[in-house]
Order: structure tokens, then C-alpha cells, then sequence
């Protein structure tokens, strides 16, 4: 795969980008009952190892 010469890697506006997307899914999972879900399941299987 060639590269472009002028293309050295992520610009600011596709981290700003990548950011906006975390926070989003971040902001979902937090606003839901999903979060609280998924935070138990991992806290049972942690009991079950101790």
C-alpha cells in the first residue's frame, strides 16, 4: 500500500473525531441501564474468582 508523500499520519480533526465517538458511546452506555449491566457482570465474575 502506497502512502501519498504529504500523508505523515492523523490529523487534529480526526482525533477530535475519534474523541467525540468515545464520549458518545461513553455518554450511552452511562445514560443507560446498559452501563449498570455490563459493571454487575463483571463484578460476579470477579466474586467467582476469589
Amino acid at each position: 500500500m502506497q502512502r501519498r508523500a504529504g500523508d505523515k499520519g492523523q490529523t487534529a480533526v480526526e482525533y477530535l473525531g475519534i474523541i467525540a465517538v468515545v464520549v458518545a458511546i461513553v455518554l450511552a452506555i452511562t445514560g443507560t441501564n446498559i452501563g449498570q449491566t455490563i459493571l454487575n457482570k463483571i463484578q460476579e465474575k470477579i466474586n467467582e474468582i476469589t
